[in-house]
């Protein structure tokens, strides 16, 4: 809890994409102006209603929400810690075998040809004119 920031709660910018701000939703265009009476007390109720909301809602949810998110998260870090990496290992060492095998046979099937083939093809010799 000390290393909590109380001040930015966003320090990596994981919700930058959501603007919320009355200026972000609302706006009117030059040539339409409602009273300026009309429009403080809109920015007044629109943050008024936001805000209270908001501290409603996470209120009466954020700590069942977070508590439910921090299982989902315990149970992706289990997964993958004890069955996804273990897994990824096991899947290295078996195709490292693999491509031990596939090199020797490639070393006793096709070198063979292969080195006849040179064989043969060296003998010829190309004479420009």
């Amino acid at each position: 809890m000390a290393d909590l920031d109380m001040v930015n709660r966003d320090p990596n910018e994981l919700n930058g994409h959501i603007k919320v701000n009355f200026e972000d939703v609302l706006g009117e265009p030059e040539g339409v102006r409602s009273i300026d009476c009309v429009w403080r007390n809109s920015y007044a109720c629109f943050n008024c209603g936001k805000n209270c909301m908001y501290k409603f809602l996470t209120t009466v949810c954020g700590i069942c929400i977070a508590l439910g998110w921090g299982c989902e998260f315990a149970c992706t870090s289990f997964q993958h810690i004890w069955c996804l990496t273990p897994c990824m290992r096991e899947f290295s060492i078996a195709c490292g075998f693999l491509q031990k095998c596939f090199g020797t046979i490639i070393n006793c099937c096709i070198s063979p040809v292969c080195e006849a083939c040179g064989m043969c093809l060296s003998q010829i010799h190309v004479h420009n004119k």
